[in-house]
């Protein structure tokens, strides 16, 4: 049975509302994080500072790309040793594979 349109536009309004808090939450926990390690000091272009981001999350996903569709890099482009990241004794090689 085919649902009617209007109770699939309310679908698709409580979704956007869950997906609205759901980036809320990891929002403020990405921030949360990025504060205690010091980014809020640094005086960086947003742009610049979100491409760090993506080549992280490259690097946290095994070298595979964003699924955003905004690869920036060839596949394997980044590695943990050519991240641009590094900051104090959280970035120590020990345990890593």
């Amino acid at each position: 049975m085919k649902k009617p349109s209007s109770k699939i536009r309310d679908e698709i309004a409580k979704l956007q509302e869950q997906l609205k808090l759901a980036e809320t939450r990891e929002a403020e926990r990405i921030g949360r994080v990025a504060l205690k390690a010091g980014l809020g000091d640094i005086e960086v272009d947003e742009a610049e500072l979100q491409a760090a981001f993506e080549e992280l999350a490259k690097r946290f996903r095994g070298g595979k790309a964003a699924s955003n569709g905004k690869e920036r890099g060839g596949p394997g482009a980044v590695t943990p040793q050519t991240a641009p990241i590094s900051s104090g004794a959280g970035t120590s090689s020990a345990g890593e594979a």
